[in-house]
Formats: structure tokens, sequence, C-alpha cells
């Protein structure tokens, strides 16, 4: 699953919500890239002309993919 996400003024980056204020969520990196240029057509173009990174599709991994170790339980 993908998301996207853009950065502001200062850096920050934010996940982009849908009209009813949901994590837009792409299972494609494909669909997510072309919403993104969709969404934000200047911002991407920009990029390609060395202009600073102000987007990104971000991957979510799922449980079953994340590899770092559990946490043990608290004692």
């Amino acid at each position: 699953m993908f998301k996207i996400e853009v950065a502001d003024d200062h850096d920050r980056w934010t996940d982009i919500r849908g009209s009813d204020g949901a994590l837009l969520v792409f299972d494609d990196e494909d669909v997510a890239r072309a919403k993104l240029a969709e969404l934000y057509p200047v911002l991407v173009q920009m990029e390609k002309y060395g202009d600073p990174r102000r987007t990104r599709v971000i991957r979510i991994l799922g449980d079953d993919e994340d590899d770092w170790p559990a946490r043990q339980p608290a004692p």
C-alpha cells in the first residue's frame, strides 16, 4: 500500500487526505504517483527541473512485512 505526502514551506511532511478526511491509500505505486501528479501538477513538474523535493509517495508496510524485532511486553 502507498500514501502521498507533501511538504510545506518549513519542510514538514503531511499526509494527503480525501474529502472525507480519510488518508488516501493506494494499492499500486503508479496509481499513487498519477494521483499525486493530478493533485499537485506544478510541484511535481518543478521537481523535474531541480526545485527542492516537495512531494513523495511512501510505501506503507503491513505488520507481516515489517522486519523489525517485536517489542517485548513491559514487565
